[in-house]
């Protein structure tokens, strides 16, 4: 029975060591995901795959006969075989999968719940009307804004002439590259912090910049943050839980080799003993024999108690270096990564100063902004479909859109058409650009 235990015992060690392996492995290879917590609105499709573990064939077994493509109707539920209408006005792509499989389990009365999980195919258009050049209907994305939506519908509408749709695009192609700018700037706060160890992210603050914008910026550099912060921690952690491990059976197997020595010098003990009265002729030599094959399996399982140990303590160096070396790769990755962006920024800085100096270049050539008109800013208005009801609100060009959204884009007039008093012509149009910028 000894020396069973004593062959089990590397084994024991391999498969431990592969455990907590692949454990620290998957540890690292997550990649961190923003969950959609958008409520599901009408005539968004979906299409559904639900699986269930079955344990007896240990694999992952799908239910096509549930699974499909699905339509939210115009009452904010989902008709499902078997489950009927499931109401979805209040919940998102979490909530829908959750109730969806809490419902399965209970009506089938499975001991655990099947896994669900939702994929948007495709949203509800929005609807972009009033003064605009091509008003209609047009595919919604998610993180799709007003100005944006002004853009798909071919911006404001004025009078059509090429200097105008020159100063248009100019003015938006400025505004785009603030923004890359702006990017590119907090990304850059964010690896900086990932190179200090830093615990919070400090971002440079901007001035003229839309705060509301920059906020969302900022925050989503601090989920990534976070997030890269939590992966880096499980793998340390999955090292440090391997090498303890792989120490303490380790130390169980240099127990079991002492005890095998024991059992060897009582062996050779007896052997020589036993050889004496053999030689007297006081004994058979047949316990001679049994002795020396018993002495023989005793030193085997020393020998491969021996090379698991050594292997162990191969594994818990490569462990060690692997967990000393995380956090120089991971510096090394982000140092690569930040050297690649202050590249780009540099080229967006260079883009932004050649798009100002075309800008004022064509606000100057065509003797400034003629019409008082043109300088009065656009309105916006949505209106929003929320638990049946239709909701109106004032919007700004920053406002994020929710599928089914009907934008109005109202274009301001003036009664006075004097002409303004002209000040200096290249402190305006710096002026202009500034503004545009912003």
């Amino acid at each position: 029975m000894y020396m069973n235990s004593s062959h089990r015992a590397p084994h024991v060690f391999f498969r431990a060591t592969f455990v907590i392996g692949a454990l620290a492995f998957l540890a690292g290879a997550v990649s961190p995901a923003l969950a959609d917590s958008a409520p599901l609105t009408p005539q968004t499709k979906i299409r559904l795959t639900i699986v269930q573990w079955i344990q007896s064939k240990g694999q992952y077994e799908r239910w096509d006969a549930l699974g499909g493509e699905y339509t939210v109707s115009d009452d904010g539920a989902v008709f499902l075989p078997f489950l009927g209408s499931l109401s979805v006005s209040n919940l998102d792509n979490a909530g829908l999968t959750n109730e969806i499989a809490k419902r399965l389990q209970e009506k089938i009365g499975l001991v655990q719940a099947p896994a669900v999980t939702i994929e948007i195919l495709e949203y509800p258009p929005i609807y972009v009307v009033g003064d605009v050049t091509k008003p209609g209907e047009y595919k919604f994305r998610p993180g799709l804004t007003v100005l944006q939506s002004l853009a798909l519908s071919g911006g404001p509408l004025r009078a059509k002439s090429s200097q105008t749709t020159q100063y248009i695009k100019l003015i938006g192609e400025l505004r785009e590259n603030d923004h890359s700018i702006l990017r590119s700037t907090a990304k850059l706060s964010r690896l900086q912090a990932e190179m200090d160890g830093a615990k919070e992210i400090t971002f440079d603050q901007t001035a003229g910049v839309d705060q509301q914008f920059s906020a969302g910026i900022y925050n989503e550099e601090r989920v990534i943050f976070q997030a890269r912060a939590n992966a880096m921690a499980r793998q340390s952690k999955a090292f440090i839980e391997l090498r303890e491990l792989l120490t303490t059976e380790i130390s169980t197997l240099e127990e079991k080799l002492t005890g095998a020595d024991d059992n060897i010098k009582s062996v050779e003990d007896q052997l020589t003993n036993v050889k004496s009265l053999v030689e007297k002729g006081l004994t058979v030599s047949s316990k001679q024999l049994d002795l020396q094959r018993l002495l023989t399996t005793y030193r085997a399982d020393k020998l491969d108690l021996v090379t698991a140990i050594m292997r162990g303590r191969q594994a818990i160096s490569e462990t060690t270096r692997n967990l000393e070396g995380l956090s120089d790769t991971r510096r090394s990755e982000v140092a690569t990564e930040a050297q690649s962006e202050r590249a780009n920024l540099d080229v967006l800085k260079m883009k932004r100063e050649m798009t100002q100096k075309l800008l004022i270049e064509d606000f100057a050539s065509n003797g400034g902004i003629k019409s008082p008109e043109e300088e009065l800013p656009l309105t916006f208005s949505v209106s929003r479909r929320n638990e049946g009801q239709i909701n109106q609100f004032q919007a700004s060009e920053t406002t994020t859109l929710a599928p089914g959204d009907v934008v109005r884009v109202v274009q301001p007039h003036t009664l006075d058409n004097s002409s303004e008093t002209a000040s200096d012509e290249s402190s305006e149009t710096q002026t202009l650009a500034d503004r545009a910028g912003q």
